[in-house]
């Protein structure tokens, strides 16, 4: 047995075994001990295990809970166990996934893997998928290939002659895009503030009525899942329009996907498969480790027009299609085993009572707010919450008294012109217990912030 990698699982082993017991955020001694880090690269070699046990020790105190069951920060989905095991295992076998020569074992897993996920979201069964670091990434990659087709059809060649003198595209987004959509844009040379705004309603949802008719070469960006409320734009409207108009659909879907499992909430993203192109996230509700994100989009040969590379020394004679074909990176790691050991775990039931439970919990943070007299501003539709416990300066005090208190972790945001706290469920760790201690903790920090204020 190899003694390092021994202690390395012992003390990882002993870390996840601690965290219930350890505040989600860290603690400013531990924090103030990162300053250890700060010296001069060594000049002579140290051993090994002294490394990992510096790691460990400066290392693991400094985490953000976020793989426990009491996280509910920026959507942070955590890692399911198999999953887990997987993702050390494949690291240690340490291969360059893009291409299927250079690792075709984690090319055959991925390959299961996405169609398995294709499957359970209810896409096409003919779509090009492909795994990326995460939804940002897979918005960049379907939308480079939008901008491949629609220039395509107006006679343009983008990959060859790129957007100097290039027909401009219309690029429709609603009011509520998330800042990954519009950072893909601006790489891709369409402009983060070129784009159309359409309005949203009061759940965050693009208004299909507000829709302008489009001429080519145009864009539709479209959302499963709003980062605050957890709603879904009308998709069969506005796909039927889009495309009527010549239009390519995109979907943001980091999260909202993955209600497509689950015939409880399946309606939210009713149309969703007729877009054109979709991203979503592994490392949220399919709890992987991070980073994994995918990318699916209908039109394979679009896909790769915008993503393919050639060299003579990648030449071969291996059937199937290399990722690096369909993504910009010409190595990354064997993201897709994580995903696939997360499904063979779980199983189609498995993922849909993972989706189910944390709505639930959702919900469940949502009736214990209000009844505690808390507003809750969205309809508690998936797995997101928002509340306000007041003005703008009450909302801030509670969310930072919570975030000391240490039992839970949620963050601040804007909705509507409105301060607030959102809770984000998407962890398989998360219990029942978990979210009744959490709501306690809630309501104990919020009426203490507003027995201070009355004082």
């Amino acid at each position: 047995m190899n003694p390092l990698l021994e202690d390395a699982a012992r003390r990882a082993s002993q870390y996840l075994g601690g965290l219930d017991a350890r505040a989600v955020a860290p603690d400013p001694h531990a924090l103030s001990r990162l300053r250890q880090l700060d010296v001069e690269l060594p000049e002579a070699p140290q051993s090994p295990a002294r490394v990992l046990q510096q790691l460990d020790e400066l290392g693991s105190p400094t985490t953000v809970a976020s793989s426990g069951g009491r996280h509910f920060g920026y959507v942070v989905g955590g890692t399911l166990p198999a999953s887990l095991a997987a993702h050390w295992l494949a690291t240690a076998w340490d291969q360059n996934a893009p291409h299927p020569t250079g690792a075709p074992g984690a090319a055959a897993f991925e390959r299961t893997a996405l169609r398995w996920i294709v499957d359970l979201l209810g896409l096409p069964s003919t779509v090009a998928g492909a795994f990326v670091s995460g939804a940002t990434m897979g918005s960049l990659c379907g939308l480079a290939a939008a901008r491949h087709t629609v220039l395509a059809r107006v006679g343009w060649d983008v990959e060859a002659r790129g957007l100097f003198g290039a027909p401009p595209i219309t690029v429709i987004v609603g009011e509520e895009v998330h800042p990954s959509v519009t950072k893909a844009l601006g790489v891709l040379g369409l402009g983060r503030d070129r784009v159309v705004r359409i309005a949203s309603d009061a759940h965050g949802r693009l208004r299909a009525d507000l829709l302008p008719r489009l001429q080519a070469p145009s864009i539709v960006c479209l959302q499963a899942g709003n980062v605050n409320t957890g709603s879904c734009d009308p998709f069969a409207t506005v796909i039927e329009q889009a495309h009527r108009d010549g239009a390519w659909v995109h979907v943001d879907g980091a999260f909202g996907l993955w209600a497509q499992a689950s015939p409880l909430f399946r309606h939210l993203c009713e149309g969703v498969s007729g877009a054109d192109s979709w991203a979503t996230d592994a490392h949220k509700w399919l709890n992987v480790p991070y980073d994994s994100g995918l990318v699916f989009v209908r039109d394979r040969e679009a896909l790769r027009a915008a993503m393919s590379v050639s060299a003579p020394y990648l030449a071969s004679g291996h059937r199937e299609e290399a990722a690096s074909d369909l993504t910009p990176e010409l190595s990354r790691r064997a993201r897709g085993v994580d995903a696939w050991a997360a499904l063979a775990s779980l199983g189609r039931s498995g993922v849909r009572d993972l989706i189910e439970r944390c709505c639930c919990h959702a919900q469940r943070f949502g009736i214990g707010l209000a009844n505690a007299q808390y507003e809750v501003l969205n309809n508690v539709v998936l797995n997101q919450v928002l509340v306000s416990f007041g003005d703008a300066e009450m909302t801030r005090q509670v969310i930072s008294a919570i975030q000391s208190d240490g039992t839970c972790w949620c963050g601040i945001t804007q909705w509507q012109g409105r301060t607030a706290m959102r809770i984000s469920v998407c962890s398989w760790a998360t219990t029942d217990a978990d979210v009744e201690r959490s709501l306690a903790a809630m309501i104990r920090c919020a009426q203490e912030c507003a027995r201070q204020h009355r004082d």
